[in-house]
Parts: C-alpha cells; sequence; structure tokens
C-alpha cells in the first residue's frame, strides 16, 4: 500500500455546498459567540470538512469579514403594522433577516426569547410599557439581543433616559437605513 498524504478538497462553490451550510451559519450567528470565537468555530469547521462555511469565510490576520457573515437577524416591534411592513421590506432589501414582528411589549418579550434575534429595532411608544422598559427586560434575558430604539420623535425628547439605558442608539423612524442601523450594532 502507498504511504501518500490525502489531499485537502478545494473550498466548494457556494452551490454546491451543502444546504446545511446555511443552517450552521445561522446557528453559529444566534449562539451568542463573540466575534472572535465565531471566527474561531469557522474555521475549525473549515479545517475538518475542507469546506469553508458560507457566510464565514477564513480571514487572514487583521481583515474584517463583518460585510461576509450571514445576514443580521433582526426582531422589528412597532405598534403600527405599517411602519413593521415598511421596516422589513427596507431591513431585507438591504440584507438583514427579520426573523420577526411584534406589536406590543408582551409580544415582544416572547418573540425575543423564541427567536433570539441579534438585533430588536423597537418602538419607544408602545401600548402599556414604554420601549425603555422592553429594553430593560431584554437586557435581562440568556442571550440579549442589541436594542436599537426608534421613535417618530426627535432624540432632544428622550436624551436623558437614553443615557440611561441598555439600548445601542435610537434611530428617528424617518432616517431608519441598513447603514444606520449598521453603524449602531457594529
Amino acid at each position: 500500500m502507498p504511504d501518500t498524504i490525502p489531499q485537502q478538497q478545494p473550498a466548494k462553490e457556494a452551490s454546491e455546498r451543502p444546504r446545511h451550510w446555511a443552517v450552521v451559519a445561522g446557528m453559529i450567528s444566534r449562539a451568542g459567540l463573540s466575534a472572535q470565537d465565531r471566527e474561531v468555530l469557522a474555521s475549525a469547521l473549515a479545517d475538518a470538512t475542507g469546506s469553508e462555511v458560507e457566510g464565514w469565510p477564513r480571514c487572514g490576520a487583521g481583515a474584517t469579514c463583518d460585510h461576509l457573515r450571514v445576514p443580521c437577524t433582526v426582531l422589528i416591534v412597532d405598534d403600527h403594522d405599517g411602519f413593521r411592513s415598511f421596516a422589513k421590506a427596507l431591513l431585507e432589501a438591504e440584507g438583514f433577516e427579520v426573523v420577526g414582528e411584534a406589536g406590543d411589549a408582551a409580544s415582544a418579550l416572547d418573540a425575543a426569547a423564541r427567536l433570539r434575534p441579534e438585533v430588536v429595532v423597537l418602538d419607544i411608544q408602545l401600548p402599556s410599557i414604554d420601549g425603555f422598559e422592553v429594553a430593560l427586560r431584554l437586557a435581562a434575558i440568556p442571550w440579549p439581543p442589541q436594542v436599537v430604539l426608534v421613535s417618530t420623535r426627535d432624540i432632544s425628547s428622550y436624551r436623558r433616559r437614553l443615557a440611561a439605558s441598555p439600548v445601542r442608539g435610537f434611530i428617528p423612524k424617518s432616517e431608519l437605513s441598513g447603514s444606520a442601523l449598521s453603524a449602531l450594532v457594529s
């Protein structure tokens, strides 16, 4: 029997990769791991399989891969159906994966615990419990999402409460965009 060293297979093209790669990458994305841990895990998977996980390529030292990873998962919370539809279409068009929507605080807390989104876009003016209280409750769950508050009102109306809140930031509804959201959660 000849003594040969098996050669590593070249990475498969995206169309040739098994469909479960996207699922694996999505699970990695929602696992609550740091960016460094995600990259180490993706690298280990690539070494073990000879194929890189779609959306999780290995990066050389100092390289940034955030623009190549699985889309950021988002939960949209607003009591107006029209705004939720608008925000969903806008964010999905800009590469985000909207995993759910909620119209009130109780539904938001349930959806966040069940879906484990990376980001919650949260209206401040919700019926019964306001967005600041919802953000506090979200910060206490086992895998807390990053919360970005939105409102039709100007930031000056909330400046003091925002400073004391566990949220990543505030975006006026009229200025919501994928780049504005990315700037706060990157």
